[in-house]
């Protein structure tokens, strides 16, 4: 499980207090806030998290580096007081980074979470600024998630924040997350997602195309209909057996390679050779010598195919013929 010590960025401004998520975007993200914490702080019992604030009058730190759930709780009910103002993400970023930079124990790595719920204002839709920031971050071994919804999933804003997570990436450590409106909580998308994966002990090649943030929220959303968060073995089962099945489908279309040399014709049938007079008279002899008693020489008398002929054969052939001769002289 990682080891990190986490500072969510949550968003205060007055669009939070829009109803297009149930109950109203800050209570929604509120209770994402109190998921990631539980989910970090079980993960590893070294684990800190700290919350502050995005709009207002400016990015306040409100709890720094704690395991304690109820100081996270009492933050996040006062700022529900504090709703004003606009998002101010590249100052709220820089005071996270300094905040993490003091953190107690400098084996735990660096992340700072962002709810951005508002569109880009300021210096935070200034594209050139946020890749010079995203840049910096990751030269310091800082990883950066953006959890959007309501007015932060804007086409515009969606490319600036993409950019700035493609910039601040290193080894594939920075994530953002879209949740747009729906029956569906974000703290469900959230969990669901690549910035909880590691936390849940959830491989990232399991997680498939989770992180789409189409915001669906329910298992139809999830390859074979699977919530890979839920149960990550039978996901991982289930995406091998596809994969061999494609295998042997695609074995199975290539066309067989068939000879192209004719099939052989069949031999012709061997045509007994008809025997002559001289034959005859050499197979009278035999059979009669045979018929005394005396030892007669099959080999020098027979050809082709009589070589393999037995004595009775031959005898049952000599006297065939010489019956055939004798009918020859009675009809002379």
């Amino acid at each position: 499980m990682p080891l990190e010590a986490t500072l969510m960025i949550i968003d205060n401004s007055e669009y939070m207090r829009n109803g297009d998520y149930t109950p109203s975007r800050y209570d929604a993200q509120a209770d994402a806030v109190t998921t990631i914490f539980q989910t970090k702080v079980d993960s590893n019992p070294e684990n800190t998290v700290g919350v502050m604030t995005l709009a207002g009058k400016g990015p306040e730190v409100l709890v720094t580096h704690t395991k304690d759930i109820g100081q996270i709780l009492q933050a996040v009910h006062t700022t529900s007081e504090k709703i004003s103002g606009v998002a101010d993400i590249p100052t709220a970023i820089a005071v996270a980074q300094l905040a993490l930079k003091h953190r107690q124990n400098k084996n735990l790595r660096q992340r700072i979470i962002v709810f951005v719920g508002s569109p880009l204002e300021g210096q935070g839709a200034d594209e050139k600024g946020m890749i010079r920031l995203a840049k910096k971050l990751k030269k310091n071994n800082v990883a950066v998630d953006f959890i959007a919804f309501g007015d932060g999933i804007e086409e515009g804003e969606q490319n600036i924040l993409k950019k700035f997570v493609e910039n601040a990436s290193g080894g594939d450590n920075s994530h953002y997350v879209a949740v747009p409106p729906g029956p569906h909580l974000i703290s469900d998308i959230v969990v669901s997602s690549p910035i909880l994966a590691g936390d849940r002990g959830i491989p990232e090649e399991a997680m498939g195309d989770v992180p789409s943030g189409s915001g669906a929220g329910g298992a139809s959303n999830f390859e074979f209909g699977v919530d890979p968060s839920l149960d990550p073995e039978l996901a991982m089962a289930l995406r091998m057996s596809l994969e061999e099945e494609e295998a042997r489908r695609a074995a199975a279309a290539q066309p067989s390679v068939s000879s192209s040399a004719p099939p052989p014709e069949p031999a012709p049938a061997s045509i007994p050779a008809q025997p002559t007079d001289d034959d005859e008279d050499a197979m009278l002899q035999q059979a009669l010598a045979m018929s005394e008693g005396r030892d007669v020489e099959m080999a020098d008398h027979v050809s082709g195919d009589d070589e393999e002929m037995t004595e009775e054969d031959a005898i049952a052939r000599a006297i065939e013929m010489s019956m055939k001769g004798d009918e020859s002289q009675d009809k002379k």
